[in-house]
């Protein structure tokens, strides 16, 4: 591990975009869950520092959301700046406006943009012509935010990342795809067990495999839950069906059944395993109450750690 001297030299992301953890190396990525943990032991000190003060965040906000725009909003708000909320509806943009007329006109108004919607190539167009960083809160590809901290939960929980066991089950989806990037870059080794067809974009795999050559870790791909738990470090999973695709619910719901986290799946898992869920859950669905609920769960230190990763990207990049 690096030191936190070694890592804040190396962030060096002022006015860079955050669109996903592929774009930054181990070290920046290592520095922002230090940064994150220096300003969460300072948040339990009461003594948070301000250093975006004067500051402004634009969030647009095309899905709905409870962790996202309230750990941003709080974060501004506790670094001494502030935050707009920007519901795409009442924008120009759900009236026709472009893109890229959108991101000119709030370059000028604000000093980074926070989206979360539903195309990655969207937020790519937003990035491209505004003259502010721009964050990704979410897309249908990736959820970078939301891997960081479950890489600093996972660091928290078990004292290091590299060489743990990181098992998601469930669909290969936008936060499957962070988490795996964030795990290889991170020497974390990785599997997910999805049915077949729920399997992740092949590109992002193979993205996957070559930063855990370079990290000494592996990424691997199942249709077989109880093999892929075996000897798991940490379990993870998300819901069967996510926004946007309520119409799939019921296909989806025959599809996953048995990728069920259960008290019988766990049980392959190591003892001392740490249960993860990015939340909202559906117990009885994709978990039960019982793994959710006991006392492998680490999931709401998790949805509490949003908020610090976020602290420490919005401090570095604006």
């Amino acid at each position: 591990m690096i030191s936190i001297q070694t890592a804040e030299q190396k962030l060096n992301i002022k006015g860079e975009d955050f669109l996903r953890l592929a774009d930054f190396s181990p070290e920046v990525i290592e520095g922002l869950l230090l940064k994150a943990k220096e300003l969460k032991n300072a948040s339990l000190l009461g003594k948070n520092p301000a250093p975006l003060k004067g500051k402004i965040l634009g969030m647009i906000f095309e899905k709905s959301s409870t962790r996202t725009r309230v750990s941003f909003e709080a974060g501004m708000l506790q670094l001494g700046g502030s935050a707009l909320y920007l519901n795409s509806q009442d924008l120009q943009l759900g009236r026709g406006e472009s893109i890229a007329d959108t991101a000119k006109v709030l370059s000028h108004y604000v000093d980074a943009i926070m989206i979360r919607t539903f195309s990655h190539k969207k937020i790519e167009e937003l990035a491209w012509h505004a003259t502010i960083p721009v964050i990704n809160g979410l897309t249908d590809l990736y959820h970078p935010c939301q891997a960081l901290a479950d890489l600093l939960t996972i660091q928290e929980q078990k004292g290091n990342l590299k060489g743990q066991k990181l098992v998601y089950v469930g669909d290969g989806n936008n936060v499957a795809h962070s988490l795996m990037i964030g795990a290889t870059k991170m020497g974390v080794n990785f599997t997910i067990a999805c049915p077949s067809g729920y399997e992740p974009e092949k590109s992002i795999v193979k993205m996957a495999k070559e930063f855990a050559a370079e990290s000494g870790s592996s990424v691997t791909v199942s249709n077989d839950a109880v093999e892929a738990v075996k000897n798991a470090d940490a379990i993870y999973t998300d819901v069967w069906t996510s926004m946007g695709q309520e119409e799939e619910n019921e296909q989806r719901l025959k599809a996953f059944n048995k990728f069920q986290v259960n008290e019988d799946l766990v049980q392959k898992a190591k003892n001392d395993f740490v249960f993860l869920h990015c939340l909202p859950a559906h117990r009885g669905e994709e978990v039960t109450a019982g793994v959710i609920d006991g006392s492998n769960s680490a999931v709401f230190q998790q949805a509490g750690n949003r908020l610090h990763v976020q602290k420490a990207l919005l401090s570095e990049i604006m």
